[in-house]
């Protein structure tokens, strides 16, 4: 026979300090035109990520890779490490974490007010990318979503502050990216639609679930 107990216990939450790291590429000048922040996908270290980016002009843009919090190892040989932004674990908390770890970021490069700020999103960094400019009213010149999903909490009033500011909005999405469905993709262009008031110009390329350099310097081109 087996018996079974129940456990009386309680959650709690602590505050505390944290400290994490985030990388750069190329060196942020008087000749940089665009500062980027972009955001990986799960699985990613932030210095490997860069990768897509070094064949942007080095002179002129100046890169920022934040780095999700959340480290474990791939594929279970304990070899190579990943990371994640979030999981549906006390996601509302986490989120509060990393919206004040990016904001630290923000503040410790302290860049110039007239080059081009560019926030960057790749599939899970879409959803952080969409939450810190929605939540923090960044202030932005383009925002770029590629090949990720948008948050359901957001609405269309969380991103009326980008028309005013004149952001530019572009979504980037492979034909046959293995995340999407075909009602996937219908519905997450719908939601596009709606909450960027039709603005946000869609690019859909042939491709999966990957990111394409060229694709990246046509952004600035």
């Amino acid at each position: 026979m087996e018996i079974f107990y129940s456990m009386d216990y309680s959650e709690n939450t602590v505050s505390y300090t944290s400290t994490n790291s985030y990388v750069t590429l190329n060196t942020l000048t008087t000749r940089t035109k665009n500062v980027w922040i972009v955001l990986h996908g799960i699985g990613y270290l932030s210095r490997y990520f860069l990768k897509y980016f070094d064949n942007l002009p080095p002179e002129e843009n100046y890169i920022i890779a934040p780095q999700a919090p959340s480290k474990y190892y791939l594929n279970n040989k304990y070899r190579h490490v990943g990371a994640s932004w979030l999981t549906k674990e006390a996601t509302e908390q986490e989120t509060q974490n990393v919206l004040a770890y990016l904001d630290g970021v923000l503040a410790m490069e302290n860049f110039p007010e007239d080059c081009n700020f560019i926030v960057f999103g790749y599939s899970q960094g879409v959803s952080i990318a969409t939450r810190w400019v929605a939540k923090r009213k960044i202030k932005c010149d383009q925002m770029v979503l590629y090949a990720g999903g948008i948050p359901n909490e957001l609405t269309a009033l969380d991103f009326e502050f980008l028309q005013e500011n004149q952001t530019k909005v572009t979504t980037l999405v492979g034909d046959a990216d293995e995340y999407l469905t075909k009602d996937r993709r219908t519905s997450e262009s719908n939601k596009i639609i709606n909450l960027f008031n039709g603005k946000a110009e869609q690019i859909f390329f042939e491709g999966g679930h990957e990111i394409k350099k060229e694709l990246i310097l046509n952004l600035i081109s």
